[in-house]
């Protein structure tokens, strides 16, 4: 057990580690148990498995029934979620500290012993179809989708977590365990905690629920995003009332040293804030859209930025000609004195109040272990934004807006 600033460390022979941290003034307890496993690690017949594991977990285990999983967290109060990313699967539960206990015991449970009945395989290929239905009548998330397909061509990384049709249809109970052999690894297992409980409590939880699973290990390699993205430009239909647009490329992946700087430059490109620029100038001024986004997406390997909004199909050019405007004055106009410390504040407070979200801590510490091996404090991140300058902002709104890597993905109106 070892300590690092206000985290502690606690791990298993089996591999499994703990990170805790005791916030004393809070009466509820956050669990994750986040695994080191996404839709990125499976092969093109396995398209979806993983979310698929997520959610056959919760349909039966040695121990308990599908509603047993369901009723044992909320008949106390709590919440039981789970969800499936490109390099992450995460089951996570928030209840009061008294039942804490109850999470440890049944989040390990879903993890480590789900039985994947048939009947609730085949009743669960059919919910899963239907949130797949859901998301491709969600013009964004068609978008998006492929947006990605555009940034990682014949990758992993750029097929729908979801999976599709095909494949769905094609998994079993075996192919499940299949996939479950091949890439779990108790060495990459987190289980992250935040709680007003000691480290000494949660641990004897830790030991209790976790200290008999049988140590397993990987040889997964993960396969690297090769440099065979390509700009384009790509237009497609859909029977939807307003133009939707995403401008993207590639950028830096987890472990870039411009990786901090380009989060920052995202935030004044289009935060949560209402005075980021493209907000500024695509509602504000000319009142061409409801909303406006910049993300920026980190893996373990590479990364892209995209910028999307919707607006009507008659100013759809303009909104996308602003776009192009305000992305060259990022990479020609370097930011003054007063504008950086502004954007170095204003980036440190969203980072600071997205902490005080316990339920939001108890992940980003996993996830963190298993990207970084280490959890990094606030005043960690708060020294390095300091000493983040204009100039590599400059140097990075040249790398990733470069205009002849930006690809434009646009959803037009079908009868538009």
């Amino acid at each position: 057990m070892h300590i690092q600033n206000e985290y502690e460390f606690y791990q298993l022979p089996n591999g499994i580690s703990l990170a805790h941290k005791q916030v004393p003034h809070t009466k509820i307890a956050h669990l994750a148990f986040v695994l080191d496993i996404g839709s990125r690690d499976e092969k093109p017949r396995q398209n979806g498995m993983a979310h698929f594991w997520e959610h056959l977990a919760f349909k039966g285990t040695q121990k308990r029934r599908a509603f047993h999983i369901l009723n044992y967290l909320e008949a106390v109060g709590g919440d039981l979620d789970a969800f499936t990313t490109k390099e992450k699967i995460f089951f996570n539960a928030s209840v009061l500290d008294t039942y804490a206990e109850r999470a440890f015991d049944l989040l390990a449970d879903i993890t480590f012993g789900a039985t994947f009945p048939e009947k609730e395989l085949i009743k669960e290929r059919s919910v899963i179809l239907e949130e797949m239905a859901m998301y491709a009548d969600t013009p964004a998330d068609s978008l998006l989708d492929r947006f990605d397909e555009i940034m990682f061509p014949n990758h992993a990384l750029g097929k729908p977590i979801l999976g599709i049709t095909e494949t769905l249809n094609a998994f079993s109970r075996e192919s499940l365990q299949e996939f479950i052999q091949e890439n779990l690894d108790t060495k990459r297992v987190i289980v992250s905690s935040v709680s007003s409980l000691s480290m000494k409590q949660i641990s004897r939880y830790f030991e209790k629920y976790l200290n008999h699973i049988k140590p397993q290990s990987s040889n997964r390699k993960r396969t690297n995003v090769s440099d065979d993205y390509q700009a384009q430009q790509v237009e497609m239909r859909k029977n939807t009332s307003q133009a939707h647009c995403a401008i993207g490329a590639r950028a830096y992946g987890l472990h870039h040293y411009l990786r901090l700087p380009m989060l920052m430059l995202i935030n004044i490109l289009g935060g949560s804030g209402m005075t980021a620029r493209l907000n500024l100038i695509l509602r504000e001024k000319y009142g061409l859209v409801y909303s406006v986004d910049a993300a920026a997406s980190c893996f373990m390997d590479c990364g892209h930025v995209c910028v999307s909004f919707a607006t009507e199909p008659k100013t759809l050019q303009k909104a996308i000609q602003l776009t192009h405007k305000e992305l060259k004055t990022l990479c020609t106009q370097k930011l003054g004195k007063i504008q950086l410390h502004s954007a170095k504040q204003q980036f440190k407070g969203q980072l600071a109040m997205s902490e005080e979200s316990n339920s939001g801590m108890v992940l980003m510490m996993g996830k963190s272990l298993l990207d970084y091996g280490r959890v990094e404090t606030l005043h960690e991140i708060f020294d390095r934004i300091d000493k983040i300058s204009a100039s590599e902002l400059m140097e990075v709104s040249n790398e990733i807006f470069d205009v002849n890597q930006l690809s434009t993905i646009v959803l037009q109106p079908q009868n538009g």
